[in-house]
């Protein structure tokens, strides 16, 4: 659970919890066998009292309830040490999947009012085929105790059927044969009071993406109430797709949630049904990180001057600290980190990187400073007028850029590698991955051929097949007239004819007498 500050979590804030599912027997054993050894007795207590919230027997929401109740419930004190304990035990639920937690603004008391989501334990089945869990069972447990509890979670098939190999034969009734629905009337009103009344509410589809993290609550309090498309962003309080892809943006272009409130304002960003049109949000958002670079590199300029600013940056350096995300890449789609890269990350966090990284931020990486206009320029072409998806924009920037050992980087190097990248339809990171190394295999043979070519033992072959000289096209077969070979003297020549003293003053008598002549 991620709390930056702890008096954003305390005793008084109020929480309540969700629940659309009722503990079984197998989800407490499971619970007692599994769960337990991987975060712990407290945090399944915990768990359990949560569950609890919600009465017995039905499915939905707890009333609203302060800290106060979960932390004495526990036996915790009501102290700083107990509030940080308490969401590392949180924290422990929400990786395993058992907990989801959110946290919204209540407009009346201007406070944080906290959501958790409890989800039900994994089946066996399920559980084992995850090989994450099974690993972490593995390291807590042992090889051998987490067969056991596989055993004792599963009752075999009979030995008889077993050894039996038959086929069988599906003798289900399906749901028409028996029942007749009159399907000439639709009842509205009864959808409308059974969506009004429904215990458990529609779980929204997550987009693993890159997120700047902004809240509902957090652009609405910045929105202008006046606004025309005040009504659209109201409605983002429930379309989660449209939040995500607004934080996307923003973390992509790194924009505040100023811009992002000027942004959403503009007029073209919401179409008549409230569908938000991405493709304009971006280039208006492209305008606006323009802007804020030029702004920027002007300010760095002036204050680059000053010694205040050269004591900032060193003080910046010694206590920066920098994490590298992990997420889960295939090794067999692993390509190797290039030169300019190769002391800052190692090869599962570069692939990482390049899958998952807008391409703005991934360039940043290749350059000590600010990235080069026209380098943007062509990226952004990519991305809004080529329509390549972020991923395969990352492979061309890691096979045009750092596998570019000559260093001859231009326009339309780039742009020859994206069209052809077009041509061949290439929209996935897989696809990407396999056009660099077919890409790779194909300048190998090529330098291969050269080689071979340039090498000297095939060259007197070449020669004495074609009678000891190269053969050259004619200019008459062309219509051309050939031109005259006109002799060089070189200097062995001009050497081996020195003239002699008696001739050299026969030569001079003459143009005595020739000028007398005249």
């Amino acid at each position: 659970m991620r709390i930056q500050q702890l008096f954003e979590y305390t005793e008084h804030h109020r929480f309540y919890c969700v629940r659309d599912f009722s503990l079984s027997t197998v989800d407490y054993r499971m619970l007692a066998l599994i769960y337990k050894p991987l975060v712990g007795a407290f945090a399944i207590s915990l768990y359990e009292q949560l569950c609890a919230m919600v009465p017995e027997g039905k499915t939905g929401y707890s009333p609203l309830e302060p800290h106060r109740r979960l932390l004495l419930g526990l036996g915790l004190a009501l102290n700083e040490q107990s509030r940080s304990y308490l969401l590392e035990q949180l924290s422990r639920l929400e990786a395993i999947g058992l907990l989801q937690s959110a946290r919204f603004i209540q407009a009346e008391d201007d406070d944080y009012i906290y959501e958790y989501e409890l989800a039900s334990p994994l089946p066996p089945n399920e559980f084992f085929q995850n090989i994450h869990f099974t690993m972490l069972l593995r390291d807590k447990l042992g090889k051998y105790a987490v067969i056991d509890i596989r055993e004792q979670l599963h009752a075999p098939l009979p030995e008889e059927l077993s050894e039996l190999d038959h086929e069988k034969e599906n003798l289900s009734v399906p749901f028409y044969e028996l029942f007749k629905l009159n399907a000439s009337i639709v009842d509205d009103e009864l959808e409308q009071a059974l969506k009004e009344v429904a215990p458990t509410r529609a779980k929204p589809t997550v987009h693993m993406t890159a997120s700047a993290g902004y809240t509902y609550s957090e652009i609405i309090m910045r929105f202008p109430r006046n606004s025309s498309n005040r009504y659209f962003v109201e409605q983002l309080r429930t379309k989660t797709e449209q939040l995500a892809q607004i934080n996307y943006v923003a973390y992509k272009y790194e924009l505040s949630l100023i811009q992002i409130s000027r942004l959403l304002d503009e007029d073209g960003v919401f179409d008549v049904s409230g569908e938000l049109d991405t493709d304009y949000m971006q280039r208006i958002a492209v305008q606006l990180f323009r802007q804020d670079k030029k702004h920027d590199e002007d300010r760095a300029r002036l204050l680059a001057r000053t010694e205040k600013f050269q004591e900032d940056i060193q003080e910046e350096a010694s206590t920066e600290h920098v994490e590298e995300p992990e997420h889960d890449v295939d090794e067999q789609y692993y390509l190797p980190v290039p030169k300019l890269l190769a002391g800052y990350c190692d090869i599962q966090q570069y692939n990482a990187l390049m899958r998952n990284e807008p391409h703005i931020q991934f360039l940043k990486r290749y350059f000590p400073g600010q990235v080069p206009d026209w380098v943007l320029n062509v990226f952004e072409r990519m991305d809004l007028h080529y329509k390549l998806v972020p991923p395969v924009i990352n492979v061309l920037i890691h096979y045009g850029i750092g596998m570019n050992e000559t260093g001859r980087v231009t326009k339309a190097y780039l742009d020859s590698i994206a069209s052809n990248m077009l041509m061949k339809g290439i929209d996935s990171y897989e696809k990407a991955v396999q056009y660099v190394r077919d890409q790779e295999q194909l300048e190998q043979q090529i330098e291969r051929r050269r080689e071979d070519a340039n090498s000297p033992a095939i060259r007197p072959a070449a020669n004495a097949s074609n009678g000891g000289y190269a053969p050259r096209s004619s200019n008459r077969n062309r219509g051309f007239r050939q031109k005259p070979v006109i002799p060089i003297i070189n200097n062995e020549q001009v050497a081996a004819a020195q003239i002699s003293a008696e001739e050299l003053e026969e030569l001079r008598q003459l143009a005595k007498k020739f000028d007398q002549q005249k």
